[in-house]
């Protein structure tokens, strides 16, 4: 059984020139960062070039990681930032009507489909900020910590973000009949 090589270990080869090391480590975070800008997006190209501007991003400074925290929440924090400047530069907000994540298994059920586009919609119908917090802590799974190191918030900033956040989803879907 081959073991995987540490995040850690593998940022030093980077830092020690060894392109392998960076390889390994887009590998390993390539599907996470794309499924982060998918869920901000709802637009594959555009969270393809996201992801791939996070990791040129990273890469450019990995001299600037701090190794006492984890690499995914610095990557994090780089995609989620790329991800909120292509928001801004939209104009507007994203509407997620009809987005289905990349890892969606094709098997469900007609119902629990419909469910997931209209909470999708009812996610990418929020501020940018609100979706963040509920994208990192219930699709990405991270703790309060991570998010707030990701968005550079303070952990009692991230849970009254993400109580805010909950109550404006419940609203919309309990305003389309949803909840």
């Amino acid at each position: 059984m081959v073991q995987e090589e540490a995040d850690e270990a593998l940022i030093a080869r980077c830092r020690n020139g060894d392109g392998g090391g960076f390889a390994a480590l887009v590998g390993r975070y390539q599907r996470p960062i794309f499924n982060l800008a998918y869920r901000m997006l709802g637009e594959r190209e555009e969270a393809r070039d996201v992801a791939q501007a996070a990791f040129l991003k990273a890469l450019e400074n990995l001299h600037r990681y701090d190794s006492r925290y984890k690499f995914f929440s610095w990557l994090y924090r780089i995609a989620m930032n790329e991800a909120l400047d292509v928001i801004g530069h939209r104009g507007r907000q994203t509407e997620l009507t009809d987005v289905h994540a990349a890892d969606d298994d094709p098997a469900r059920d007609a119902q629990t489909a419909d469910l997931g586009v209209r909470v999708r919609g009812a996610l990418g119908a929020l501020s940018p900020d609100h979706r963040a917090v509920l994208v990192l802590r219930h699709y990405e799974e991270l703790s309060y910590e991570e998010i707030g190191r990701v968005l550079d918030l303070p952990d009692a900033t991230v849970k009254s973000r993400l109580f805010e956040a909950r109550e404006r989803l419940r609203v919309r879907l309990v305003d389309a009949g949803e909840a």
